[in-house]
């Protein structure tokens, strides 16, 4: 199977078969990208101002329901996001129903995000440096092993791609990483929640994930040496990836829309396919 499993839909709502749905399901709990060609997003004409600038310069502007728009200081544009992605939220979440129905009455909603600036030749520290190859693990907010499942679509109103570098599987990072990873310190958890540094509990899967996501970052020989693919995702296709599991790094793009779903292990349908149960396997302890 091919790191890209391209799917025909054009429309959100679009029901899908079950051949699709088996299809979908298959490749993403095997570490590939489920690739939607035809399936753009539709902006609202007083939304294409945030094209152009309107949006500021902060690399991620997010919303979620119990908090509104973070990221953006300006009362008009921040109300203009707000509706923007409160909209994408709600349409991911409709082609997930189709394309994934075993997974929506597990899925809890997490962040959505507008990125406005482009990546290449952005300034930032090694460790948030999203243009080399990497995992998703979140530091303040801990999954306690449930999988982040995330939707991405290029909006670019021209005709900029957003370019993707894919790389290992997630057991090979393992293998690799996990040897010289650090055994999280008794009592840390509770503390960094007592602090406000966690929003919730950290567990060692927590600990462990944020120990390869940064291990991969600083690692140059593995940045270079690693097989990887690139892929440009035009303006006006969406992709669908388990980013906890897929290695990718973001090379080059500007204006994209991702929201962020989380699903409990036990609503996969392969659950010893997730990261929760190859690092169980390989440390040969309980993570959570």
């Amino acid at each position: 199977m091919s790191i890209l499993v391209e799917l025909p839909l054009s429309q959100w709502n679009a029901s899908s078969s079950a051949t699709q749905q088996a299809a979908a399901q298959q490749a993403l709990e095997e570490g590939h990208v489920v690739w939607l060609p035809a399936l753009a997003f539709q902006l609202h004409r007083e939304e294409y101002p945030l094209l152009n600038g309107t949006a500021g310069s902060a690399k991620n502007i997010s919303w979620d329901p119990a908090r509104g728009v973070r990221g953006h200081g300006d009362a008009h544009a921040a109300a203009l996001l707000a509706a923007l992605m409160q909209r994408y939220a709600r349409q991911s979440r409709t082609l997930l129903a189709s394309l994934l129905p075993g997974y929506l009455p597990h899925l809890q909603q997490g962040k959505s995000s507008f990125r406005p600036v482009e990546i290449a030749g952005r300034v930032t520290s090694w460790r948030k440096d999203d243009t080399r190859l990497h995992i998703d693990s979140f530091p303040a907010s801990p999954t306690q092993g449930r999988r982040i499942l995330r939707v991405f679509t290029n909006i670019h109103p021209q005709d900029a791609p957003r370019v993707w570098k894919l790389g290992a599987p997630f057991e090979q990072v393992a293998q690799r990483f996990l040897p010289t990873a650090r055994r999280p310190w008794p009592g840390m958890a509770p503390l960094l929640q007592w602090l406000h540094v966690t929003k919730s509990r950290r567990t060692p899967y927590d600990h462990y994930m944020l120990q390869l996501h940064d291990a991969m970052k600083a690692d140059l020989a593995f940045q270079a040496q690693v097989e990887q693919h690139t892929h440009a995702f035009a303006p006006g296709q969406s992709w669908i990836v388990f980013s906890d599991a897929v290695s990718h790094a973001a090379l080059r793009g500007q204006h994209a829309l991702e929201q962020t779903w989380l699903l409990p292990v036990r609503a996969m349908a392969a659950p010893d396919k997730s990261p929760l149960a190859i690092l169980e396997r390989q440390l040969q302890r309980r993570l959570v």
